[in-house]
């Protein structure tokens, strides 16, 4: 594995640590195996963490670094620019054999906003970056498809989605179901019940890069580099079906 050359831009950077990443996960899976999904799912988290570190602070020295399986170091608060990462999205789906559900989540927030992004599916060779991705044709035109959590569905999505005549279609990893909007797979992806900041970055970025919409569930923008790393609420949407989404969320506000 060639190391990473310092001098390439933000964008190519994003990339190939991402791609680096997904690499060193499949060793892992093969290395490790299925026979106990907990240490697959602990040894896949350190790893990855243990390169996007390194790597990051060889690369970037003097940004800030906020991800989900390091500590979180205040001082990013006051900071120009914070890399926000997700070694490893979706580790349940990781953790089990013909998984294709988890990602690689990098992005990279700079004076109060969300300047590049990759999200990565290592199991199937896909990334995906906030300044090439491109929404793909719908797979179902004919049926409304709101992707959500595989294992914290609210009854909040459930009736938006019955208020609009949707199939919920269930999946493991926000930046997996953010591409299935990407890809055409489904036409939102709607969540309440909670996230993190590293959980969204990179999809979010990718999503609003793409021409998708991306919001709070209140209709008001995503912030990051906040001080507390929750994000409760999570809408990515295609904009055609954004005004009708919205209706049947206001409606049932009172639900979150």
């Amino acid at each position: 594995m060639s190391a990473i050359d310092p001098a390439v831009d933000d964008l190519e950077l994003a990339r190939q640590l991402a791609e680096r990443t997904g690499e060193i996960l499949r060793e892992v899976r093969a290395d490790v195996g299925y026979a106990d999904r907990w240490t697959l799912m602990n040894a896949g988290d350190r790893a990855a963490q243990d390169y996007l570190g390194a790597a990051l602070a060889a690369a970037r020295p003097d940004d800030a670094v906020l991800s989900e399986e390091a500590p979180d170091d205040l001082a990013r608060l006051t900071a120009d620019r914070v890399w926000i990462i997700d070694p490893v999205d979706g580790t349940s789906a990781y953790g089990y054999r013909g998984s294709d559900e988890w990602a690689v989540h990098v992005a990279l927030w700079e004076r109060g906003s969300l300047v590049v992004g990759v999200v990565s599916r290592p199991a199937t060779g896909e990334m995906y970056d906030s300044a090439t991705a491109r929404q793909l044709p719908l797979r179902h035109p004919d049926e409304l498809r709101i992707v959500c959590s595989r294992s914290r569905t609210t009854s909040f999505v459930r009736a938006v989605a019955r208020d609009v005549g949707a199939d919920l279609v269930d999946m493991s990893s926000a930046g997996i179901k953010a591409l299935a909007v990407l890809t055409g797979e489904a036409d939102a992806y709607l969540h309440t019940g909670g996230q993190h900041q590293w959980d969204n970055a990179a999809p979010v970025a990718v999503a609003l890069g793409a021409g998708l919409i991306a919001e709070r569930v209140d209709g008001s923008p995503i912030v990051y580099n906040e001080r507390s790393t929750s994000i409760d609420d999570l809408l990515i949407c295609r904009p055609e079906v954004h005004d009708e989404l919205r209706a049947a969320i206001d409606a049932h506000a009172h639900r979150i």
